[in-house]
This record gives C-alpha cells, sequence and structure tokens, in this order.
C-alpha cells in the first residue's frame, strides 16, 4: 500500500468522514487476551487517524465510540472502557490543541460517569476555538435514541406553536448533528457489513467502505484505501451518469 497517499486527489475529499471502530474484542482474544486490552490498544488507531485525516484536509471526522447497547456489555468492560475514555481524553487533549483539532460529542453524554462529562466538557471547552478539524464521539450513541429524541422536541415545539412546519431540514436542525454536514464516507472495521444503528439519518447518501482489518490494526494506509474507493465512486444522488455527464 505504498504510496496511497499521494493517489488521493485532495479536491475530492469527503468533508466528513464517520467511523465504526469494530473488532478490538475480537483482536484481543486472538491475542488471548482480556477484551480490554484490545480497547487499550485500538487509541493507537485513533490517534493516527484522526492525525492523518487532519494532514489530509478533511472538516469532520465522527467516532463510534460507545453505543447505548454497549451499556449491556459486562460491567468490568463498561468500567475499563469508562476509565479508558477519561485517561484519553486528558492525554490527548494537548495533542488536540498542537493540530488545532476541536472535539464534539453526540449522544446521551449525560448518561456518562460525572468523571467523564467533567473531563469530556474541559476537553471541548479548552478545543473550542479550534478551526482546522472537528473530532466528533459518538458516546452513549443510537441513531434510534437521537431520532426519538428529535421526534419529542419537536412534537413539544409544535404543541408549544414554536414550530409551523416540519421538513427534512427541520428534523436535521433537531439532532445531535445539527450543523455538521453529512457523512460522505462511512469506514467500518472487523469484516461486519451492518450499520449498527449510526447516523442512520446522516448517512443517506453516503458511500459505504468495509474492511477485514480489525481496528486495533487499522492504520493511515487502509484509510488512504478507504478515501480512494470513495474517490473512485461515482455519485449519482438519483440521477443518471448521462445527466452528471452533461
Amino acid at each position: 500500500m505504498a504510496g496511497l497517499k499521494e493517489e488521493i486527489n485532495l479536491d475530492n475529499l469527503p468533508k466528513h468522514i464517520a467511523v465504526i471502530m469494530d473488532g478490538n474484542g475480537r483482536w484481543a482474544k486472538m491475542k488471548g487476551k482480556l477484551r480490554t486490552f484490545g480497547h487499550e490498544s485500538g487509541v493507537k488507531a485513533v490517534r493516527e487517524t484522526v492525525e492523518s485525516c487532519a494532514e489530509l484536509g478533511v472538516s469532520y471526522l465522527t467516532l463510534y465510540a460507545f453505543s447505548t447497547e454497549n451499556w449491556n456489555r459486562p460491567k468490568f468492560e463498561i468500567n475499563a472502557l469508562m476509565s479508558l475514555l477519561v485517561s484519553t481524553i486528558a492525554s490527548e487533549t494537548k495533542t488536540l490543541m498542537k493540530n488545532n483539532i476541536r472535539l464534539q460529542t453526540i449522544g446521551d453524554t449525560l448518561s456518562l460517569p460525572s468523571k467523564c462529562q467533567r473531563e469530556l466538557k474541559e476537553a471541548i471547552d479548552t478545543t473550542a476555538g479550534n478551526t482546522r478539524m472537528t473530532l466528533v464521539l459518538a458516546l452513549s450513541y443510537s441513531s434510534r435514541w437521537e431520532i426519538t429524541k428529535a421526534v419529542k422536541e419537536i412534537s413539544a415545539d409544535v404543541q408549544s406553536g414554536k414550530l409551523k412546519e416540519i421538513s427534512e431540514s427541520t428534523i436535521a436542525q433537531y439532532l445531535d448533528t445539527a450543523g455538521m454536514p453529512d457523512p460522505e464516507l462511512l469506514i467500518r472495521t472487523s469484516g461486519e457489513h451492518r450499520i449498527s444503528n449510526f447516523l442512520l439519518w446522516q448517512i443517506s447518501y453516503a458511500e459505504l467502505f468495509f474492511t477485514d482489518v480489525l481496528w486495533p490494526d487499522f492504520r493511515k494506509e487502509h484509510l488512504y484505501e478507504a478515501i480512494l474507493s470513495y474517490q473512485g465512486r461515482e455519485r449519482r444522488f438519483g440521477k443518471t451518469s448521462e445527466q452528471l455527464s452533461a
């Protein structure tokens, strides 16, 4: 995969890349380790992906870090994930500042432990003025939760008279991703071909890229491969090839 970066057309980058980071547990089990070892090892893949996206000029990168369904995992694994989240955010904030990257979150973050909430708020506030790229962590997130919440808020605003008409753009404004461009490229690692309740509204026209690579082994070359695949596709948005060429 040498030289893949040089093949990328920087004028045709996806503005927003979303990643389902899958395979930490299987990677650890293959090495005879606990699943938590896989989560810890996945931090390097996060760091490399974030830095590579910023270097290329991607505007938004959303990482599916913890779903609402993940709360059903064994308690010790959840505790380890939360501790890892706190320590990683604390240690990586300096790097985010150095690289001019802003941190944001989507999801039910109020359900996270108070220490996680404090670390997140501090990092979000510290990086708020950064402009090179926005890193979005999806935490305690699921798309059905997000859409249900949006419907409740829209209903309340209709009842109060605050909202008169509902359109696609109205719904988008009530989602956690309000103000962000929709992802144009969705990457999932570990060989699974599922969306797993992630950004269902937002990825309506995203290009999907599935790789067998387990997340702890994901490196910048794999990111470049996904971007090149995206750039090699014809994005028609309901039109014909002839209409696009015309």
